[in-house]
């Protein structure tokens, strides 16, 4: 499945910073990258606006983009996993529950639009 190339910089800034215990600094570099995937994961611009303003408040923005992506990726896998098994077995309308069920909790615009996909899909059969 597709993601947004910065997200691997994101994961492994997270993992130094998180794992290894790395001070996380604020360069020109990691603001512009906390920036804009904050927004493909759906978060705020004025909680961005703020969180970037010291290294801590970064450290914990960074963490919730990480999570997001993180959670939302595995929300979706089982989300398709299921649905597929569903479809599989001949219950086209089963197979629809775990994909609304993820668009109800979801908020990472890129994962919503696999899931809206995949439903859209179902709904043509």
């Amino acid at each position: 499945m597709p993601e947004h190339s910065a997200w691997n910089e994101i994961r492994e800034l997270n993992r130094r910073v998180t794992d290894l215990g790395e001070p996380l600094v604020l360069t020109d570099e990691v603001r512009a990258l906390l920036v804009g995937t904050a927004a493909e994961v759906a978060i705020a611009p004025q909680e961005v606006s703020q969180a970037i303003q010291d290294d801590a408040s970064a450290a914990k923005l960074l963490k919730e983009i990480a999570k997001r992506i993180r959670t939302g990726s595995r929300r979706l896998s089982r989300a398709l996993i299921e649905a597929n098994k569903l479809e599989e077995n001949g219950d086209l309308e089963a197979a629809r529950a775990p994909l609304l069920a993820l668009l109800d909790v979801e908020v990472v615009p890129l994962y919503r639009e696999q899931a809206q996909i995949r439903l859209d899909a179902l709904d043509e059969l």
